[in-house]
């Protein structure tokens, strides 16, 4: 099969092709393991860390994607999946399910824990296996391409609103606004409806997409707030819209970091930090950590049930690299999928 691998890592400059085109064989399922024919894949900023060195090392060459839809081609005797089902597959591609973090429902912190397109290959190719048990049936109400980022970018913001502590009528802000933010936003809306949320970009064209989807207000990523709010999550690679974000917090409030790595080049400006102004006041700060099965599933069910959809811009899979790069320089507001033809 022709798949997009990553061989190496290193910083991804402009007209630089991040993944190498392979013909590789058809992947065989394992005990277990369920054979997908994949339909489309949605391109995460995840797969930008993994490609520039931020994640945890990746297996290379490995297929990345995470945000795979696609139909079960064979599954294992005992599977409640059956050949032709609709199915996705999120960054959780498995976790051991005895530890202690397992035991308590926080498989995202297993030890054990094995990331899709990272640990296990994914779904940049016409084909992939995953085990039987992390992988989810879409609600019907959802197309392929809009259930597809709901699988990661959905599902972790998802997480990180659920640790936010808000109730209706709390003031939420958004720093950064890509393609979990404005699913974040949309849920918000359908969660707490007299919530005003606020968003924090440097880019344009993402201030009036939050617009245009609800927002109350957007600003520059360092702008004040025009009112103290509740909880912020962001979603920024850089520290110094943490600074931000903890200014424009409301005594008590809690910012929850939703990133898997922040860039270093920045990090001094933490350093400086305001302690009076920007921390005290029992203000919490909080990091979210991959998802779990149970993340991704409520996450599909609150799309479907309450309308909510992506922002889609569609690319066909020979065009992963240039995907990756409208992602990187911020080129297209919303999520970008990758179409797998035939």
């Amino acid at each position: 099969m022709h798949a997009h691998a990553l061989t190496h890592t290193g910083p991804l400059t402009e007209g630089a092709a991040a993944l190498d085109a392979l013909d590789l064989p058809m992947p065989q399922p394992a005990a277990g393991e369920v054979l997908i024919a994949v339909t489309c894949c949605g391109v995460c900023h995840t797969e930008l860390d993994e490609i520039e060195g931020r994640t945890p090392p990746p297996r290379l060459p490995v297929i990345p994607g995470h945000q795979v839809v696609g139909r079960v081609v064979s599954a294992p005797a005992g599977s409640a999946l059956a050949p032709g089902d609709r199915v996705g597959v999120a960054w959780i591609f498995s976790a051991c399910g005895h530890c202690e973090y397992c035991r308590e429902g926080r498989e995202n912190l297993c030890p054990d824990f094995r990331a899709t397109g990272r640990d296990a290959h994914g779904g940049y190719a016409p084909f992939m296996t995953a085990p039987a048990d992390f992988v989810h049936r879409l609600p019907d109400r959802l197309s392929d391409t809009e259930a597809a980022p709901l699988l990661c970018a959905g599902a972790v913001g998802y997480r990180a609103l659920s640790l936010c502590g808000l109730a209706d009528g709390h003031a939420l802000g958004l720093t950064g606004f890509g393609a979990s933010g404005h699913l974040v936003l949309q849920m918000a809306r359908a969660r707490w409806p007299h919530s005003p949320v606020y968003v924090f970009t440097r880019n344009a064209a993402e201030r009036a997409l939050a617009l245009e989807l609800g927002a109350t207000w957007a600003g520059a990523a360092d702008a004040q707030s025009p009112l103290p709010l509740h909880a912020i999550i962001d979603t920024t690679p850089a520290w110094a819209p943490v600074r931000a974000a903890l200014r424009n917090l409301r005594p008590g409030g809690r910012l929850v970091i939703n990133a898997i790595r922040k860039e270093a080049a920045d990090a001094a400006v933490m350093a400086g930090i305001d302690y009076p102004h920007e921390l005290w006041q029992e203000k919490a700060m909080q990091s979210v950590a991959n998802v779990t099965r149970a993340d991704v599933r409520e996450c599909l069910e609150l799309a479907a049930r309450a309308g909510i959809r992506p922002r889609v811009r569609s690319y066909p899979l020979a065009e992963a690299n240039q995907a990756l790069a409208d992602l990187k320089f911020g080129r297209h507001a919303g999520a970008k999928v990758l179409v797998v033809d035939g």
